[in-house]
C-alpha cells in the first residue's frame, strides 16, 4: 500500500517540510513517485518515519540520527554500531529522565507547601476548608 506526503505527514506527526528535509540531508530515502511525480510511501517508509519521530522526541541530535540512518542503508554488518548508538542514546535519555524527575519531585515539594501554607492561612481567617 502506498501513502501521500500528506499522508506520511499525519502518520508520523511530523509535517510536510520536515519530510522534506528529512529526504534531503538523507534520513530518508527518496521515496518512489507516481505518474504524477509525486512522492508515494510505503508501509516501511510510515515505520521508519515514525522510528524517526520517536529518535527525535528522546532529543537525539539529527547528526546521531544521521550516522544511524546511513549504517542502516549498509545493512546486516552495521548491526553492532546502530545497537551500540542506541544504547548510549538511551543511557543519555534515562540520564534526562532522572534530572527531570527530580525537577519534578522539586515542583510538587513546592506545590505542597503552598497548599499546606494557604490551607493555614484559610483557617487562621476561619474559613472552612
Amino acid at each position: 500500500m502506498t501513502h501521500s506526503i500528506a499522508q506520511a505527514a499525519e502518520h508520523s506527526g511530523l509535517s510536510i517540510d520536515t519530510l522534506r528535509y528529512y529526504e534531503r540531508i538523507g534520513l530518508v530515502d527518496p521515496p518512489a513517485r507516481d505518474s504524477g511525480g509525486r512522492r508515494t510511501y510505503s508501509d516501511a517508509d510510515l515505520d521508519w518515519l515514525v522510528f524517526l519521530t520517536r529518535l527525535r522526541t528522546t532529543g537525539m541530535p539529527i547528526k546521531m540520527m544521521r550516522e544511524y540512518a546511513q549504517l542502516q542503508h549498509v545493512g546486516n554488518v552495521t548491526r553492532g554500531a546502530r545497537q551500540q548508538i542506541l544504547l548510549d542514546h538511551r543511557a543519555s535519555v534515562r540520564e534526562r529522565i532522572a534530572e527531570l524527575q527530580s525537577s519534578l519531585d522539586v515542583l510538587d515539594y513546592k506545590i505542597d507547601l503552598y497548599t499546606t501554607l494557604m490551607t493555614s492561612e484559610q483557617v487562621a481567617r476561619g474559613a472552612t476548608v
